[in-house]
């Protein structure tokens, strides 16, 4: 007889929350960190952080650290509803889970301070935000499978960090897969944080200039 391997009752709620769970990291950093650089512009606080001696890279980790605190807080209360609201199984280890997200919020956060950067008000921040946001979605193969999209975007999600931390969460929460599977979606994850990072204090860096 025909076996569905890691979700043999066919529960669509298995497969969809993990994604679900991503899916809400991403918003939330991006929320978060695209308001972060326009609102001391429209405050006209920006001109303090220009006389600052902080370095840009200084002020872009100040920007994000309680960000991403806030971002594990979100994480640690969407797994908990998910495993015991919806009784999702947790087949992998929950500290390889924290580690992961640990690696993909400089990503996501990232991005929405690279936002916030090339923003000049906070509605043109949101506007941008959510014309991002969707879609990441789409090309993470959160609601549709990645091969089973046209080529060409199917080479546009290896741009897309949800990609990967959708992935991860799937493998985790349903495969058990450890981080000798899942090594592979962690180190683009890092490669990808590094260089958004990067990119989003070089264009403030610019702006200031």
């Amino acid at each position: 007889r025909p076996r569905v391997w890691y979700n043999p009752d066919l529960k669509s709620r298995n497969y969809f929350v993990p994604g679900v769970i991503g899916s809400i990291m991403l918003l939330t950093c991006l929320l978060l960190t695209s308001m972060a650089i326009v609102r001391e512009r429209e405050t006209g606080t920006i001109e303090q952080l220009m006389v600052s001696p902080l370095t840009r890279f200084e002020l872009m980790v100040g920007k994000t650290v309680p960000f991403a605190v806030i971002a594990f807080f979100d994480m640690l209360l969407v797994t908990l509803v998910g495993l015991l609201w919806f009784r999702v199984p947790l087949k992998g280890s929950l500290l390889l889970l924290f580690f992961s997200t640990a690696v993909y919020l400089p990503s996501a956060l990232g991005v929405g301070l690279f936002i916030s950067t090339i923003s000049r008000t906070q509605q043109q921040a949101l506007m941008v935000t959510m014309f991002f946001n969707m879609p990441a979605m789409i090309l993470s193969g959160f609601t549709f499978p990645i091969h089973n999209m046209p080529v060409i975007f199917q080479y546009l999600s290896y741009l897309n960090p949800l990609r990967y931390f959708v992935t991860i969460l799937r493998g985790i929460f349903l495969k058990g897969s450890g981080i000798g599977v899942l090594w592979p979606e962690l180190a683009s994850l890092a490669v990808m944080g590094v260089i958004i990072f990067a990119a989003s204090a070089l264009r403030f860096h610019k702006r200031l200039s």
